[in-house]
């Protein structure tokens, strides 16, 4: 089986990547700045225990490059998220453009064909989700890292998907914007109350959904520069907590803030055609597991 690279992957989606790749008999090697977390232990098990572990900083170009030998494909995870690249918009820019060009340049030294990288639903402003128009600075790095990546498909034939996610829940999401629907699954299992940072309607994605097609992407040949929206369905936030109600019903869950920067109706973009047929887990579903994850 073929030895693929995932950086960051000792995060949230990373954990849920391994646990697909490593099911099913691949090679990962974990390129984390922190070596190894308790989020992998967590979400993959014994899992876990297979990977190799490479610590190292996204930033450093010849510490990627380095980590990517006799890899045949690399899952660019990576990233500063929304509030940190609004805090800090230098280091933004550092981690999530200048980390992607790194891999793409890993990949050119070492003819690796195939990159799959995270881009993010926040390309899109606010008001549509078919046209990208982002408003936060995580939005705009995370688009310029589409144009690098068909400018490497055009100047050395690397091949790339990159996929959208919108907002990605389940378990081990415990930081970001976002991540309060997770939190709040987590915080009504303990007993405890929770107010969800945000409000309104939202595109809400199942992490095991999200996982199953990078991992699919890692390992199927394909050709060209790829964009897919990666899409879960539009809910409300009060679907959110009523899902949670339908599992704890005396759970002292609510919601408070402004909507998510980011169009609740997202313009599908399939890829089963390349990857083959995804799962898709509905919100009802996907919070009855998180909370059951939770509760142990």
């Amino acid at each position: 089986m073929a030895r693929i690279l995932i950086t960051g992957g000792g995060g949230f989606l990373g954990a849920w990547v391994v646990r697909r790749l490593v099911r099913d008999h691949h090679h990962i090697r974990i390129f984390d700045r922190a070596g190894q977390t308790t989020i992998v232990r967590d979400i993959a098990g014994p899992a876990a225990d297979h990977g190799e572990w490479v610590k190292g900083d996204i930033t450093d170009t010849a510490a990627v490059i380095d980590a990517a030998k006799q890899c045949k494909a690399i899952i660019h995870l990576a990233a500063l998220l929304t509030p940190a690249c609004q805090n800090d918009p230098i280091l933004g820019a550092q981690i999530n453009l200048i980390g992607t060009l790194n891999v793409f340049e890993a990949a050119k030294n070492h003819q690796i064909q195939r990159v799959v990288y995270a881009s993010s639903g926040a390309v899109f402003g606010p008001d549509d989700g078919s046209m990208p128009y982002p408003t936060t600075q995580y939005g705009a790095f995370k688009l310029a890292c589409e144009g690098c990546a068909r400018a490497y498909w055009a100047d050395a034939r690397i091949a790339s998907i990159g996929f959208r996610p919108t907002v990605v829940y389940g378990p081990g999401r415990e930081s970001g914007l976002t991540a309060g629907i997770t939190l709040a699954c987590r915080e009504a299992a303990a007993g405890r109350p929770y107010t969800i940072g945000f409000s309104g309607e939202q595109d809400f994605l199942f992490v095991g959904d999200a996982a199953a097609a990078f991992a699919a992407a890692a390992i199927r040949p394909f050709e060209g520069a790829h964009i897919f929206s990666m899409t879960g369905g539009t809910g409300h936030v009060q679907d959110v907590i009523a899902a949670i109600k339908a599992v704890i019903p005396d759970a002292a869950i609510t919601s408070d803030g402004p909507p998510v920067a980011m169009a609740s109706v997202i313009t599908p973009t399939p890829y089963d055609s390349l990857l083959g047929p995804m799962p898709q887990t509905s919100i009802k579903t996907g919070i009855a597991m998180t909370v059951a994850h939770y509760r142990g």
